[in-house]
């Protein structure tokens, strides 16, 4: 009798701990999001409300910014569901353009704020990094599936999410970082606004490149593959 030589693919239950894994840090994602959405819209649900402070004059800045920020936050999970994307190819185009609009009219809300804020140059300089990896991830995505580059373009805007959760990150590390005993100075907070999208780009480049690795791992296994010898 002839046989294959076995492969040595993930078992099931290797799988099922990577989907539960993804799964749970959606979940954490979702939950934090949440949140972010509930304290930063809530807080300047009043048009008279003390709390925009000094964004009081710049409040046209910073509804611009809000309205588009909360377009690709709500947005962003849509379009990584693969089997609707494969399903249903035009809505994903559909709602990959009301992001990207949604991201440049949150982009030029951020600009007008950075322009006009008497912070100090540190924090405006960090905005503004941050405002330019968003645009760049995202200008880069839209120019390879414009190139028919669909797996270049599926690595860019998972980029251009991890840059769009910033203000998130920010929003939960800032208060760790003061309990761990740190001065919320200027230079911390224009640290932290640094980190909050450079270590998740960071994070999705190591996640990417050990996926690669492993698909590379069970393609060589499959091509070590060989029929065992006849029993016969």
């Amino acid at each position: 009798m002839t046989g294959i030589a076995p492969r040595t693919d993930a078992s099931p239950p290797s799988r099922l701990a990577l989907r539960l894994a993804w799964a749970g840090l959606w979940l954490l994602l979702a939950i934090a999001s949440v949140e972010f959405l509930l304290a930063a819209y809530g807080k300047y649900r009043h048009l008279d409300s003390a709390a925009y402070g000094m964004f009081m004059t710049r409040r046209g800045w910073l509804w611009l910014h809000l309205a588009g920020g909360l377009t690709t936050v709500l947005l962003g999970p849509v379009q990584f569901l693969t089997q609707w994307r494969l399903r249903q190819p035009r809505l994903h185009r559909l709602t990959g353009r009301i992001y990207l609009v949604g991201m440049l009219v949150a982009a030029t809300g951020a600009i007008g704020l950075i322009a006009t804020s008497p912070a100090p140059f540190a924090i405006r300089a960090a905005f503004a990094a941050t405002a330019l990896a968003w645009l760049t991830t995202a200008l880069t995505g839209l120019a390879a599936i414009l190139r028919g580059a669909v797996e270049r373009h599926r690595r860019w805007m998972v980029r251009n999410y991890a840059v769009t959760l910033a203000p998130i990150i920010f929003r939960l590390s800032l208060p760790l970082a003061i309990a761990g005993g740190l001065a919320p100075s200027p230079a911390l907070i224009a640290t932290l606004l640094w980190c909050s999208w450079i270590v998740p780009l960071l994070v999705c480049e190591a996640v990417r490149r050990l996926a690669g690795l492993r698909r590379s791992a069970r393609a060589r296994a499959s091509a070590g593959a060989v029929p065992l010898p006849d029993a016969r």
